[in-house]
């Protein structure tokens, strides 16, 4: 029996694979490591693919120095800048992506954190989509206060989005302006105010598989179900512009390989899924259970009515 094989069926059985075999997968043959993680994924989260949308609802004159991102002051990048939608814009999304059968929709702004006056703002479309809307509300703006957690969960929303973005031990190699720890603490704080948390990175980025590994194994202690993995589209203007995009092959093993770490969590394609073929057709058979997507996105993916046709042709099944 091959040891992704020896491994599943452990874990069937409530086992927590250690550092060292989860490394070991990197080394096993692809299609067992693949067959073996949607077994786990289907014995232990069914065949349902969680869907979710994203809006940008403000955009760009980040503080922040994430080597990654477009939207920071520090690199010339032309991203586009703007300040908070309106109200009206962000409805109007809300109910496409409810009428085509997204499962959660949030809004995302940059900066980081969200305050003052478009904080308020936030909080009063939040509380206005969850009268208007029927879809579940997310959120992502950045690193927050206890207060401020407190307020959007009191507005109706029901998961908190903070990325760890990567291994503690490589996390200052990509950002200097804030440090990891204000990031777990953000997750922790919105935990303990009842919030549900998504919560995952990128990779790509000049890490190892060690520091991938350790990701995921964070995410496993902070108890996250919700878990995006973004390959790395690199940008011109940013520090990691000229960073060689991942193979398909080491896209699929790392879905695989958290999907071992985090057996019951939704493992959620994001950013670079048009570095997949099919949209990411095979991440669905390697231990993916959820996307994003949505009509406005770029760097994600299909349009929805293109994913849904695509998860039911895979024999699985959405909202």
């Amino acid at each position: 029996m091959s040891i992704s094989n020896m491994l599943a069926n452990r874990i069937l059985n409530g086992y927590k694979i250690t550092k060292e075999e989860a490394l070991k997968l990197y080394l096993e043959p692809a299609e067992e490591l693949y067959k073996a993680a949607d077994l786990i994924r289907k014995t232990l989260t069914g065949n349902k693919v969680d869907l979710c949308s994203i809006i940008n609802g403000k955009s760009g004159r980040c503080s922040e120095d994430c080597k990654y991102c477009a939207q920071s002051i520090h690199f010339k990048t032309g991203a586009l800048e703007y300040s908070l939608l309106s109200y009206e814009e962000i409805k109007n999304y809300a109910r496409e992506n409810e009428t085509e059968g997204v499962d959660r929709f949030s809004i995302v702004t940059s900066g980081k954190a969200l305050v003052g006056n478009d904080f308020e703002k936030v909080v009063d479309y939040y509380k206005r989509l969850n009268d208007e809307c029927d879809i579940n509300l997310c959120a992502s703006h950045g690193i927050l206060s206890r207060e401020s957690l407190s307020k959007l969960k009191e507005s109706g929303v029901k998961r908190y989005h903070h990325n760890i973005e990567t291994s503690k031990k490589y996390y200052s190699k990509i950002c200097t302006t804030h440090n990891y720890e204000d990031r777990i603490d953000t997750i922790n704080k919105a935990k303990e105010i009842g919030l549900e948390v998504c919560s995952g990175g990128i990779i790509g980025m000049g890490e190892t598989r060690e520091d991938r590994v350790d990701m995921a194994i964070e995410l496993r202690n902070l108890n996250i179900l919700s878990i995006p993995i973004n390959a790395l589209m690199a940008i011109k203007g940013t520090p990691l512009e000229n960073e060689e995009a991942l193979t398909e092959e080491e896209i699929l093993r790392t879905i695989a390989i958290f999907r071992f770490i985090n057996p019951k969590a939704n493992i959620r394609l994001a950013a670079g899924r048009n570095l997949l073929k099919d949209s990411g057709k095979e991440a669905f058979k390697a231990g993916a259970n959820a996307t994003i997507t949505g009509n406005l996105l770029t760097t994600c993916g299909n349009r929805i009515c293109d994913d849904r046709k695509m998860i039911k042709d895979l024999g699985l099944m959405v909202k």
